[in-house]
């Protein structure tokens, strides 16, 4: 286990996290700091329980609209393959479509140069 020093609200706090996590827990300390900070500058000094649970539940209202954006990014994205696959079909059957006219000209033509072709 590695520790990190963060600080939150002018006060220091020794951490434990992972090997390689230092600087992504001390960025989210540096975030939640300035949640903080933005509630003091609000609010005034209404203390550390009460600004730790505005803070909490700032964070949790973002991201309960991350989620929210995400589940319909999630529903764009299985739209967006569904119609990829009905194009993708589609432009399937017009090449068939395609190849089965251009064989049905090349026999025309077949037969019509046969026709006026000189028999030996």
């Amino acid at each position: 286990m590695a520790t990190v020093m963060v600080t939150i609200d002018e006060k220091t706090y020794r951490m434990a996290c992972d090997e390689g996590q230092e600087s992504h827990l001390a960025g989210l300390a540096q975030k939640l700091n300035r949640y903080i900070g933005h509630l003091k500058s609000s609010f005034g000094e209404i203390g550390d329980h009460r600004l730790s649970v505005m803070a909490g539940i700032m964070v949790m209202d973002e991201m309960s609209e991350l989620e929210k954006r995400f589940a319909n990014l999630k529903e764009e994205n299985q739209t967006l393959q569904a119609t990829q696959e009905m194009l993708a079909n589609q432009a399937i059957e017009h090449k068939r479509a395609v190849a089965a006219k251009l064989d049905q000209i090349a026999q025309r033509i077949i037969v019509l140069a046969s026709r006026i072709t000189p028999r030996n």
